[in-house]
Protein backbone atom coordinates (compact mmCIF):
# COMPACT_ATOMS: atom_id res chain seq x y z
CA UNK A 1 0.00 0.00 0.00
CA UNK A 2 1.02 3.61 -0.38
CA UNK A 3 2.18 5.28 2.80
CA UNK A 4 3.57 8.69 3.73
CA UNK A 5 6.10 9.22 6.42
CA UNK A 6 7.38 12.43 7.93
CA UNK A 7 11.07 12.93 8.58
CA UNK A 8 12.11 15.28 11.30
CA UNK A 9 14.85 16.01 13.78
CA UNK A 10 18.31 17.53 13.58
CA UNK A 11 19.06 16.26 10.06
CA UNK A 12 16.16 18.15 8.49
CA UNK A 13 12.56 17.49 7.50
CA UNK A 14 10.78 16.44 4.29
CA UNK A 15 7.58 14.59 3.54
CA UNK A 16 7.92 11.71 1.08
CA UNK A 17 5.58 9.18 -0.50
CA UNK A 18 6.65 5.64 -1.25
CA UNK A 19 5.47 2.05 -1.55
CA UNK A 20 5.50 0.53 1.90
CA UNK A 21 6.88 -2.90 1.30
CA UNK A 22 9.38 -2.84 4.12
CA UNK A 23 9.62 -4.57 7.45
CA UNK A 24 9.02 -2.71 10.71
CA UNK A 25 12.20 -1.91 12.57
CA UNK A 26 10.66 -3.47 15.66
CA UNK A 27 10.19 -6.85 14.00
CA UNK A 28 12.57 -9.54 15.19
CA UNK A 29 13.88 -12.12 12.72
CA UNK A 30 16.88 -14.33 12.38
CA UNK A 31 19.94 -12.47 11.09
CA UNK A 32 20.99 -13.16 7.51
CA UNK A 33 24.17 -15.15 6.94
CA UNK A 34 27.35 -13.12 6.63
CA UNK A 35 27.86 -11.63 3.19
CA UNK A 36 24.19 -11.42 2.19
CA UNK A 37 23.91 -7.64 2.52
CA UNK A 38 25.81 -4.83 4.19
CA UNK A 39 29.20 -5.43 5.77
CA UNK A 40 31.65 -3.20 3.93
CA UNK A 41 31.59 -1.40 0.62
CA UNK A 42 29.94 -3.23 -2.25
CA UNK A 43 32.23 -5.21 -4.50
CA UNK A 44 33.22 -3.03 -7.40
CA UNK A 45 31.46 -0.06 -5.87
CA UNK A 46 34.57 2.08 -5.61
CA UNK A 47 33.79 5.56 -4.33
CA UNK A 48 30.16 5.36 -5.42
CA UNK A 49 28.96 2.87 -2.79
CA UNK A 50 29.96 2.67 0.84
CA UNK A 51 28.70 1.89 4.33
CA UNK A 52 28.55 4.57 6.97
CA UNK A 53 28.26 4.92 10.73
CA UNK A 54 26.71 7.41 13.11
CA UNK A 55 29.98 9.35 13.35
CA UNK A 56 30.58 9.20 9.58
CA UNK A 57 27.09 10.26 8.54
CA UNK A 58 27.82 13.99 8.41
CA UNK A 59 30.85 13.61 6.16
CA UNK A 60 29.52 10.73 4.05
CA UNK A 61 26.03 12.14 3.51
CA UNK A 62 25.46 15.73 4.63
CA UNK A 63 28.72 17.18 3.32
CA UNK A 64 29.00 14.85 0.33
CA UNK A 65 25.48 15.74 -0.83
CA UNK A 66 26.62 19.35 -1.31
CA UNK A 67 28.73 18.07 -4.21
CA UNK A 68 26.30 15.53 -5.70
CA UNK A 69 23.10 13.75 -4.61
CA UNK A 70 23.61 10.95 -2.08
CA UNK A 71 21.15 8.10 -1.62
CA UNK A 72 21.02 6.67 1.89
CA UNK A 73 19.79 3.08 2.09
CA UNK A 74 18.54 2.27 5.60
CA UNK A 75 18.58 -1.51 6.09
CA UNK A 76 19.04 -4.29 8.64
CA UNK A 77 20.48 -7.81 8.38
CA UNK A 78 17.16 -9.46 9.27
CA UNK A 79 15.16 -7.50 6.64
CA UNK A 80 14.07 -9.71 3.73
CA UNK A 81 13.04 -6.89 1.36
CA UNK A 82 16.38 -5.21 2.04
CA UNK A 83 18.10 -8.22 0.51
CA UNK A 84 15.96 -7.77 -2.61
CA UNK A 85 16.59 -4.04 -2.88
CA UNK A 86 20.34 -3.94 -2.20
CA UNK A 87 21.62 -5.51 -5.46
CA UNK A 88 19.11 -3.54 -7.52
CA UNK A 89 19.98 -0.16 -6.07
CA UNK A 90 23.72 -0.87 -6.21
CA UNK A 91 23.43 -1.81 -9.89
CA UNK A 92 21.36 1.29 -10.63
CA UNK A 93 23.89 3.55 -8.91
CA UNK A 94 26.72 1.95 -10.88
CA UNK A 95 24.82 2.45 -14.14
CA UNK A 96 24.20 6.08 -13.23
CA UNK A 97 27.90 6.64 -13.81
CA UNK A 98 28.66 8.95 -10.90
CA UNK A 99 25.53 11.10 -10.98
CA UNK A 100 24.68 9.86 -7.46
CA UNK A 101 26.41 8.07 -4.60
CA UNK A 102 24.96 5.36 -2.39
CA UNK A 103 25.57 5.25 1.35
CA UNK A 104 24.20 2.30 3.32
CA UNK A 105 23.34 2.51 7.01
CA UNK A 106 22.62 -0.55 9.14
CA UNK A 107 19.88 0.64 11.50
CA UNK A 108 20.46 -2.31 13.83
CA UNK A 109 23.98 -1.07 14.57
CA UNK A 110 23.24 2.65 14.19
CA UNK A 111 19.54 3.35 14.92
CA UNK A 112 20.00 7.00 15.88
CA UNK A 113 19.75 8.67 12.43
CA UNK A 114 16.76 6.58 11.32
CA UNK A 115 15.08 7.41 14.61
CA UNK A 116 15.76 11.14 14.23
CA UNK A 117 14.30 11.03 10.72
CA UNK A 118 11.20 9.18 11.83
CA UNK A 119 11.83 6.15 9.64
CA UNK A 120 9.69 3.27 10.88
CA UNK A 121 9.79 0.87 7.93
CA UNK A 122 12.71 -0.53 5.95
CA UNK A 123 14.14 -0.68 3.43
CA UNK A 124 13.92 3.07 3.17
CA UNK A 125 15.96 5.13 0.72
CA UNK A 126 16.38 8.85 1.26
CA UNK A 127 18.03 11.17 -1.26
CA UNK A 128 20.08 14.03 0.18
CA UNK A 129 20.90 17.15 -1.85
CA UNK A 130 22.71 20.25 -0.63
CA UNK A 131 22.93 18.80 2.86
CA UNK A 132 19.21 18.15 3.24
CA UNK A 133 16.84 15.20 2.61
CA UNK A 134 15.06 15.90 -0.65
CA UNK A 135 13.07 12.81 -1.63
CA UNK A 136 12.81 9.09 -0.99
CA UNK A 137 10.90 5.85 -1.17
CA UNK A 138 10.19 2.77 0.94
CA UNK A 139 10.10 -0.90 0.05
CA UNK A 140 11.85 -3.19 -2.43
CA UNK A 141 10.75 -1.41 -5.60
CA UNK A 142 11.63 -2.69 -9.12
CA UNK A 143 14.84 -1.62 -10.83
CA UNK A 144 12.96 0.60 -13.27
CA UNK A 145 11.50 2.64 -10.44
CA UNK A 146 14.94 3.02 -8.87
CA UNK A 147 16.34 4.31 -12.16
CA UNK A 148 13.44 6.75 -12.49
CA UNK A 149 14.04 7.91 -8.92
CA UNK A 150 17.73 8.55 -9.67
CA UNK A 151 16.80 10.49 -12.81
CA UNK A 152 14.35 12.56 -10.76
CA UNK A 153 16.94 13.33 -8.09
CA UNK A 154 20.03 13.80 -10.25
CA UNK A 155 18.50 14.73 -13.60
CA UNK A 156 18.38 12.50 -16.69
CA UNK A 157 21.59 10.91 -17.85
CA UNK A 158 23.49 12.66 -20.61
CA UNK A 159 25.22 10.79 -23.42
CA UNK A 160 27.79 8.28 -22.24
CA UNK A 161 31.41 8.49 -23.44
CA UNK A 162 30.72 5.47 -25.67
CA UNK A 163 27.69 7.21 -27.21
CA UNK A 164 29.77 10.30 -27.89
CA UNK A 165 32.50 8.20 -29.52
CA UNK A 166 29.90 6.42 -31.67
CA UNK A 167 28.65 9.80 -32.88
CA UNK A 168 32.21 10.82 -33.72
CA UNK A 169 32.76 7.56 -35.57
CA UNK A 170 29.58 8.00 -37.59
CA UNK A 171 30.58 11.56 -38.47
CA UNK A 172 33.95 10.29 -39.70
CA UNK A 173 32.22 7.60 -41.76
CA UNK A 174 29.87 10.16 -43.29
CA UNK A 175 32.92 12.23 -44.26
CA UNK A 176 34.56 9.07 -45.70
CA UNK A 177 37.41 9.44 -43.23
CA UNK A 178 37.67 5.69 -42.86
CA UNK A 179 41.04 5.76 -41.09
CA UNK A 180 39.79 8.17 -38.44
CA UNK A 181 36.55 6.24 -38.01
CA UNK A 182 38.43 2.97 -37.62
CA UNK A 183 40.57 4.42 -34.82
CA UNK A 184 37.47 5.58 -32.98
CA UNK A 185 35.69 2.24 -33.34
CA UNK A 186 38.83 0.35 -32.29
CA UNK A 187 38.92 2.43 -29.10
CA UNK A 188 35.30 1.62 -28.36
CA UNK A 189 35.77 -2.10 -28.96
CA UNK A 190 38.79 -2.17 -26.69
CA UNK A 191 36.64 -0.80 -23.86
CA UNK A 192 33.32 -2.45 -24.75
CA UNK A 193 33.91 -5.41 -27.12
CA UNK A 194 30.21 -6.21 -27.52
CA UNK A 195 29.17 -2.78 -28.80
CA UNK A 196 27.32 -3.78 -31.96
CA UNK A 197 27.31 -0.27 -33.43
CA UNK A 198 31.11 -0.17 -33.19
CA UNK A 199 31.43 -3.61 -34.80
CA UNK A 200 29.18 -2.46 -37.63
CA UNK A 201 31.16 0.77 -37.94
CA UNK A 202 34.44 -1.10 -38.18
CA UNK A 203 32.97 -3.34 -40.88
CA UNK A 204 31.82 -0.24 -42.76
CA UNK A 205 35.40 1.06 -42.61
CA UNK A 206 36.63 -2.16 -44.23
CA UNK A 207 33.94 -1.93 -46.90
CA UNK A 208 34.76 1.72 -47.57
CA UNK A 209 38.40 0.83 -48.20
CA UNK A 210 37.54 -2.12 -50.50
CA UNK A 211 38.34 -4.72 -47.86
CA UNK A 212 35.01 -6.54 -47.76
CA UNK A 213 36.72 -9.84 -46.97
CA UNK A 214 38.15 -8.36 -43.77
CA UNK A 215 34.68 -7.21 -42.84
CA UNK A 216 33.43 -10.77 -43.24
CA UNK A 217 36.37 -12.04 -41.17
CA UNK A 218 35.36 -9.67 -38.38
CA UNK A 219 31.77 -10.90 -38.64
CA UNK A 220 32.92 -14.52 -38.41
CA UNK A 221 34.99 -13.69 -35.34
CA UNK A 222 31.97 -12.09 -33.69
CA UNK A 223 29.87 -15.17 -34.40
CA UNK A 224 32.48 -17.45 -32.89
CA UNK A 225 33.38 -15.39 -29.84
CA UNK A 226 30.12 -13.55 -29.15
CA UNK A 227 27.28 -15.90 -30.19
CA UNK A 228 24.70 -13.74 -28.42
CA UNK A 229 25.35 -10.99 -30.99
CA UNK A 230 25.40 -13.24 -34.03
CA UNK A 231 21.76 -12.68 -34.95
CA UNK A 232 21.73 -8.93 -34.44
CA UNK A 233 19.75 -7.37 -37.33
CA UNK A 234 22.41 -4.70 -37.92
CA UNK A 235 25.07 -7.34 -38.51
CA UNK A 236 22.75 -9.35 -40.76
CA UNK A 237 21.99 -6.24 -42.82
CA UNK A 238 25.67 -5.49 -43.25
CA UNK A 239 26.36 -9.06 -44.33
CA UNK A 240 23.69 -8.67 -47.01
CA UNK A 241 25.33 -5.45 -48.13
CA UNK A 242 28.67 -7.23 -48.52
CA UNK A 243 27.07 -10.02 -50.53
CA UNK A 244 25.49 -7.46 -52.86
CA UNK A 245 28.88 -5.80 -53.35
CA UNK A 246 30.44 -9.16 -54.21
CA UNK A 247 27.65 -9.83 -56.72
CA UNK A 248 28.22 -6.41 -58.27
CA UNK A 249 31.94 -7.07 -58.65
CA UNK A 250 31.21 -10.36 -60.40
CA UNK A 251 28.92 -8.68 -62.94
CA UNK A 252 31.71 -6.59 -64.44
CA UNK A 253 31.54 -3.34 -66.41
CA UNK A 254 28.26 -1.43 -66.20
CA UNK A 255 28.91 0.49 -69.42
CA UNK A 256 28.83 -2.68 -71.44
CA UNK A 257 25.67 -3.82 -69.68
CA UNK A 258 23.97 -0.48 -70.37
CA UNK A 259 24.82 -0.80 -74.07
CA UNK A 260 23.38 -4.30 -74.17
CA UNK A 261 20.21 -3.14 -72.39
CA UNK A 262 19.75 -0.29 -74.88
CA UNK A 263 19.79 -2.88 -77.66
CA UNK A 264 17.48 -5.25 -75.77
CA UNK A 265 15.22 -3.13 -73.51
CA UNK A 266 12.86 -6.00 -72.66
CA UNK A 267 15.63 -8.12 -71.13
CA UNK A 268 14.55 -8.05 -67.49
CA UNK A 269 17.40 -10.26 -66.31
CA UNK A 270 19.95 -7.88 -67.81
CA UNK A 271 18.13 -4.92 -66.25
CA UNK A 272 18.09 -6.74 -62.90
CA UNK A 273 21.82 -7.49 -63.07
CA UNK A 274 22.57 -3.90 -64.02
CA UNK A 275 20.61 -2.72 -60.96
CA UNK A 276 22.77 -4.92 -58.72
CA UNK A 277 25.93 -3.64 -60.41
CA UNK A 278 24.91 0.02 -60.09
CA UNK A 279 24.10 -0.47 -56.41
CA UNK A 280 27.58 -1.86 -55.88
CA UNK A 281 29.01 1.28 -57.45
CA UNK A 282 26.95 3.60 -55.28
CA UNK A 283 24.30 4.61 -57.84
CA UNK A 284 21.34 3.86 -55.62
CA UNK A 285 18.80 5.92 -57.54
CA UNK A 286 19.79 4.27 -60.81
CA UNK A 287 19.54 0.81 -59.25
CA UNK A 288 16.13 1.58 -57.76
CA UNK A 289 14.75 2.96 -61.05
CA UNK A 290 15.82 -0.14 -62.97
CA UNK A 291 14.01 -2.46 -60.59
CA UNK A 292 10.95 -0.22 -60.51
CA UNK A 293 10.89 -0.43 -64.33
CA UNK A 294 10.70 -4.23 -64.12
CA UNK A 295 7.93 -4.08 -61.51
CA UNK A 296 5.97 -1.63 -63.64
CA UNK A 297 6.17 -3.73 -66.81
CA UNK A 298 6.11 -7.27 -65.39
CA UNK A 299 5.31 -7.33 -61.69
CA UNK A 300 5.48 -11.13 -61.42
CA UNK A 301 8.75 -11.55 -63.32
CA UNK A 302 10.95 -14.28 -61.87
CA UNK A 303 8.62 -14.80 -58.89
CA UNK A 304 8.59 -11.11 -57.91
CA UNK A 305 12.41 -10.98 -57.83
CA UNK A 306 12.61 -7.27 -58.69
CA UNK A 307 10.46 -6.19 -55.74
CA UNK A 308 12.28 -8.57 -53.39
CA UNK A 309 15.65 -7.16 -54.48
CA UNK A 310 14.43 -3.59 -54.17
CA UNK A 311 13.24 -4.18 -50.60
CA UNK A 312 16.62 -5.68 -49.82
CA UNK A 313 18.27 -2.55 -51.17
CA UNK A 314 16.05 -0.39 -48.96
CA UNK A 315 17.04 -2.43 -45.90
CA UNK A 316 20.77 -2.11 -46.56
CA UNK A 317 20.55 1.58 -47.49
CA UNK A 318 18.59 2.49 -44.37
CA UNK A 319 15.29 4.29 -43.91
CA UNK A 320 16.88 7.77 -43.86
CA UNK A 321 18.62 7.37 -47.22
CA UNK A 322 17.00 9.68 -49.85
CA UNK A 323 17.03 6.89 -52.44
CA UNK A 324 15.11 4.68 -50.00
CA UNK A 325 12.47 7.33 -49.38
CA UNK A 326 12.03 8.11 -53.09
CA UNK A 327 12.04 4.44 -54.04
CA UNK A 328 9.41 3.55 -51.46
CA UNK A 329 7.13 6.32 -52.72
CA UNK A 330 7.46 5.11 -56.31
CA UNK A 331 6.97 1.48 -55.32
CA UNK A 332 3.78 2.32 -53.40
CA UNK A 333 2.47 4.27 -56.36
CA UNK A 334 3.04 1.25 -58.63
CA UNK A 335 1.64 -1.37 -56.28
CA UNK A 336 -1.49 0.56 -55.33
CA UNK A 337 -2.25 2.26 -58.64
Amino acid sequence: MDEKFQMGGPVGGASMTGNAGGVSASTGAAPAPDGMIGGGAAAGGGDLIKDTTMTGFVADVIEASKQQPVLVDFWAPWCGPCKQLTPLIEAAVQKAGGRVKLVKMNIEEFPEVAGQMGIQSIPAVVAFKDGQPADGFMGAVPEGEITAFIDKVAGPAGPSPIDEMLEQGQAALDAEDFGGAAQIYAGILQAEPETVAAIVGMMECYIGTDQAEKALELLDMVRQQMPDLAEDPALATLETKIELLKQAEALGDTGEMEAQLAADPDNHQLRFDLAVALNGRGDRTGASDLLLHIIQHDRDWNEDAARTQLLQFFETWGAKEPATKAGRRKLSALLFS
